[in-house]
C-alpha cells in the first residue's frame, strides 16, 4: 500500500496542542522545512520539540518559536537563534540542554524500545542533577531516559511508495535516528519512485518506520553560516 500523501494537512491531522515532535536535521542541513511550515500554518501550540538545534530566527524550527508554538525545547545547541535566547531568558521557553551524543543515543534508544541507558557524559556537571547514578567497574554513570514523540519529521532525498528512504550525504545526520522514534513519522522527500526501484543496499531507513511520505518542492536549503576564503 502506498504511503504517499498529497498534503501535510492530511499527514498532520493527528497533531494536537501539547504533543512532542522530533525533528531531523543538523543546523539547517537536512531539516524538514516544509513540514515545519505546515505546523506553523496549522497553528498547533504548546509543543515540545526535540532536535539537535532550533534553526535560526526566520527559518527551520525558529519560525515555530517566533510564532510562540513551542513550549519546551530539548536540544544540544542553541547558539544561532536570538529568539531562542530571548524566550529562554524571559522564562517563556523551557529548555532541556543535552550533550549531542547523549541526545542522539536517547533518540536511538527510543526508536529501539530501550527505556533508558547509562552514560559517563555529564557526570559531575549540571547535566547530572536529579538523575540516578550507578557505578560500573568503579566508574560513575548517569541514567538517561529514551526519547520518543507523537510525530517525527524527517527530510530525505528519495523515497519509494512504501516509505523506504535514502538520505543525501551530510543531510543524513539525525534523520535516520529521528525516523525511528515517532509514533507517526512523516518523511518529506525530493523524489518518489516506485517500490522496487531503490537498491536495497542504498536504503538508510526501512519503510516500516514511515507512516507518510510527501513529495516537496522548491526547497531553500539555506546555509546557516556562509564562510568563504579569499584567494592568495
Amino acid at each position: 500500500m502506498s504511503k504517499v500523501k498529497q498534503s501535510f494537512s492530511e499527514a498532520l491531522a493527528e497533531l494536537q496542542d501539547g504533543d512532542t515532535i522530533l525533528v531531523g536535521g543538523f543546523g539547517l542541513c537536512g531539516i524538514p522545512e516544509k513540514a515545519i511550515e505546515a505546523i506553523k500554518e496549522k497553528g498547533t501550540k504548546n509543543l515540545t520539540a526535540v532536535s539537535n538545534n532550533c534553526g535560526i530566527d526566520d527559518f527551520g524550527l525558529g519560525i515555530l518559536l517566533a510564532n510562540k508554538q513551542i513550549d519546551k525545547m530539548v536540544a544540544s545547541y542553541v547558539g544561532e537563534n536570538k529568539i531562542f535566547e530571548q524566550q529562554y531568558l524571559s522564562g517563556e521557553l523551557k529548555v532541556e540542554l543535552t550533550p549531542q551524543g547523549t541526545l542522539a543515543e536517547r533518540i536511538r534508544a527510543g526508536g529501539a524500545g530501550i527505556p533508558a541507558f547509562y552514560t559517563a557524559t555529564g557526570v559531575g556537571t549540571p547535566i547530572a542533577e536529579g538523575k540516578d547514578t550507578k557505578e560500573f567497574d568503579g566508574k560513575t554513570y548517569i541514567e538517561e531516559r529514551a526519547i520518543t514523540g507523537k510525530y517525527a519529521l524527517v527530510k530525505a532525498w528519495k523515497a519509494d511508495t512504501l516509505g523506504n528512504l535514502v538520505y543525501r550525504k551530510t543531510a543524513r545526520n539525525f534523520n535516520p535516528l529521528v525516523a525511528t522514534a515517532g509514533k507517526i513519522t512523516i518523511a518529506e522527500v525530493e523524489e518518489v519512485v516506485e517500490a522496487g526501484e531503490l537498491d536495497p543496499n542504498d536504503i538508510h531507513t526501512p519503510g516500516v518506520y514511515i507512516q507518510h511520505v510527501i513529495l516537496g518542492e522548491n526547497y531553500e536549503k539555506r546555509i546557516e553560516r556562509r564562510t568563504t576564503r579569499g584567494g592568495n
